[in-house]
C-alpha cells in the first residue's frame, strides 16, 4: 500500500504495466487535456516554460517512476556546472568533474551489473550492485522493490549526452550559460524528445525559450502529418513485423530455415528504422504544436550510397555528437592517417558501447568503424566520380543496405549462441522444407515487409510531394485522412503496448 493511494487517483501514479508511451491512449488523453490548459498560458513566456517543465517531469514520471529524481539531479548538477564554467578560471577542472559525474551516473545504470558480474567471475566474489534510488523509493513509499535490480532509466543516455554537449559548448564559449534553473531544466527535460532523442544542442534550442509562441496553419498541418506518419511507422510496420515475425525467428533461429532468418534480418532493418524514426516524427510534430523546433534525426538512411553517407542520414544527432565531442577531441584527422583510422574505429566502438555493455554492441560498432575506415582509404586512393550513374547508385544503395543489415545481426540477436545459430541455418538449412505452405503462412508479413521496403526506398521527391499535398489540402480533407489512418492503425495495432526500441538505450 503506497502512502499516496488515498490522495491520488491511479492515473497520477506510476504504473509499470501502464506506461505513458506516445502510442498509448493514455498519452493522447493526457496531451489533449494538457493542450487545453496550454492554450491559456502559452502567451506568457515564463508561465509557459514553467508549465512545460512540470508536464515534462510528470510525463517522465509516468514512464520511469522515481527515476525522475535522477533526472532532476542531472538538471541541478549540470545547471550549476554550466554557471561555474562560465565564471571560474579553472574551467577545465570543473568541466572534467561535471562530465565525469555524468558519465559515472550513466555508467552505473548501464554497466554496473556487467562490471560486478565480471569481477565476481574473475575473483570468485559475491559482490552485488545496489540501486540506491530503489532504496529511497522503498523508504518513501513503504514498498519492497528489489534493491539489487538495476533497470536502465529510459532516456538517460540521451539526456546525459545532451547535458555533456551543453557543458562542452559553454566551455568552448559556443553558448552562454543558462542563468535560470527552470529554463535549463526545461531544455534538458522537454518531453517530446526526452526519452529517445534527438539529442538537441543548447545553441539550437535555448534561444527558442525566449521567443513568442507561433504556430501557423501550415506548421500545424505539418505537425499532424508527422504524428500520423510516426504512428503508422511504429504501430503498423515496426510493431507488426516484430510481433508476427522478427521476434519469433530471432528467439529460436534453429526453428526456422536460413531464408526465414535472412528475411527476419531484413525485416529487423525495416523495424528498427520505422520504430526509431517513427518516434522522432512524433516528437518533432508534438514539439511543433507547442511552438518549438527540434532537429531532424533521419534522412532516408537506407537510400545511402555508402556507410559514410548512411551516418550522415541515420540518428543524425548521435553521429554528429560522436564527431564533435569524441572523434575530433581524440584528434580526428589531424594526427596523421593511421591515427585517423584508429580514432574512427574507437569512436564507433564507443558508440556501440553507448547502446549497452555487451560484446555484440562492440562488434556492431567495430563493423561500422572498420567499413568507414575502408571507405576513407578507398576514397583516398580512387577519386570518386562527381556524379553517380543511376545504375551505380542503385548498386551502391543495395550494397550499403547489405552491410548495415549484416551489422544489425550482432545488434539484435541476444547471445553469441544465437548469432552462430543464425549463420548455421544460412549455411546448412537455407531452403524451407515446405516452401509453399510456409509462404502462405507469411502472406500478411510479406505484405507489411513490402510496404516497409516501399517506405524506405520511395524517392525523396515523391515523399516531399505527398507531404506538401497533405499540408496544402483543406482542413476537412486532413481530418478525414487522419480518421481513416487512425482506424487502420487501431485495426493493426497489437493489444499490448510495444515500447520504442531506443527506450532501452
Amino acid at each position: 500500500m503506497s502512502i499516496f493511494d488515498p490522495i491520488w487517483p491511479d492515473w497520477f501514479l506510476y504504473s509499470e504495466n501502464n506506461p505513458m508511451f506516445f502510442t498509448s491512449l493514455l498519452f493522447w488523453v493526457f496531451f489533449t487535456v494538457f493542450l487545453g490548459i496550454y492554450s491559456l498560458v502559452f502567451s506568457r513566456m515564463k508561465v509557459r516554460n514553467s508549465y512545460l517543465l512540470l508536464i515534462s517531469l510528470f510525463f517522465y514520471f509516468k514512464i520511469n517512476g522515481f527515476y525522475f529524481l535522477l533526472l532532476l539531479f542531472s538538471c541541478l548538477i549540470n545547471y550549476s556546472s554550466g554557471l561555474l564554467i562560465g565564471k571560474w578560471k579553472r574551467k577545465k577542472v570543473i568541466l572534467a568533474f561535471a562530465v565525469s559525474l555524468n558519465l559515472l551516473l550513466l555508467g552505473f545504470y548501464k554497466y554496473a551489473i556487467f562490471i560486478t558480474e565480471t569481477i565476481n567471475q574473475i575473483f570468485s566474489e559475491q559482490f552485488r550492485a545496489v540501486n540506491w534510488l530503489t532504496c529511497l523509493q522503498n523508504e518513501v513509499t513503504g514498498g519492497t522493490a528489489d534493491i539489487y535490480s538495476i533497470v536502465l532509466p529510459a532516456g538517460i543516455s540521451f539526456y546525459t549526452f545532451q547535458a555533456i554537449s551543453y557543458l562542452v559548448d559553454v566551455y568552448r564559449k559556443q553558448v552562454q550559460p543558462v542563468r535560470d534553473f527552470l529554463d535549463f531544466s526545461f531544455y534538458l527535460t522537454f518531453f517530446p524528445q526526452l526519452v529517445a532523442g534527438p539529442i538537441v544542442r543548447a545553441s539550437y534550442f535555448i534561444p527558442q525559450l525566449y521567443r513568442k509562441y507561433k504556430l501557423t496553419r501550415p506548421e500545424f498541418s505539418h505537425s499532424l502529418y508527422l504524428i500520423l506518419k510516426g504512428l503508422f511507422k511504429k504501430m503498423v510496420i515496426a510493431d507488426f513485423l516484430a510481433i508476427n515475425f522478427v521476434d519469433r525467428v530471432f528467439d529460436a533461429p534453429l526453428s526456422y530455415s536460413g531464408v526465414e532468418n535472412l528475411l527476419a534480418l531484413y525485416s529487423y532493418s525495416i523495424q528498427i528504422y520505422c520504430d526509431f524514426s517513427g518516434y522522432t516524427d512524433i516528437a518533432i510534430g508534438l514539439a511543433l504544436i507547442l511552438g518549438f523546433k527540434i532537429p531532424v534525426n533521419f534522412n532516408a538512411p537506407y537510400q545511402a550510397t555508402s556507410l559514410t553517407d548512411f551516418w550522415h542520414r541515420w540518428h543524425i544527432s548521435l553521429s554528429s555528437w560522436l564527431k564533435d565531442y569524441l572523434y575530433i577531441p581524440l584528434g580526428g584527422n589531424r594526427k596523421g592517417t593511421v591515427r585517423m583510422y584508429l580514432n574512427l574505429l574507437v569512436t564507433m566502438i564507443l558508440g556501440g558501447l553507448w547502446h549497452g555493455a555487451n560484446l555484440r554492441f562492440v562488434i556492431w560498432g567495430a563493423i561500422h568503424g572498420f567499413i568507414l575506415a575502408v571507405e576513407k582509404l578507398f576514397r583516398s586512393l580512387v577519386p570518386s566520380p562527381k556524379r553517380l550513374t543511376w545504375l551505380w547508385q542503385i548498386i551502391s544503395v543495395f550494397l550499403t543496405f547489405q552491410i548495415v543489415s549484416f551489422a544489425w545481426i550482432f545488434f539484435r540477436l541476444e547471445s553469441n549462441e544465437k548469432v552462430l545459430q543464425f549463420f548455421y541455418q544460412l549455411g546448412n538449412h537455407f531452403i524451407p522444407q515446405n516452401p509453399l505452405s510456409d509462404w502462405a503462412a507469411y502472406q500478411n508479413v510479406l505484405l507489411v515487409f513490402v510496404l516497409g521496403l516501399l517506405l524506405i526506398w520511395t524517392p525523396f521527391k515523391i515523399k516531399e510531394k505527398i507531404r506538401g499535398n497533405f499540408i496544402a489540402s483543406p482542413m476537412i480533407i486532413q481530418i478525414v485522412l487522419s480518421i481513416v489512418l487512425l482506424i487502420i492503425i487501431s485495426m493493426v495495432a497489437h493489444s499490448e503496448l510495444q515500447p520504442f526500441i531506443y527506450f532501452r538505450f
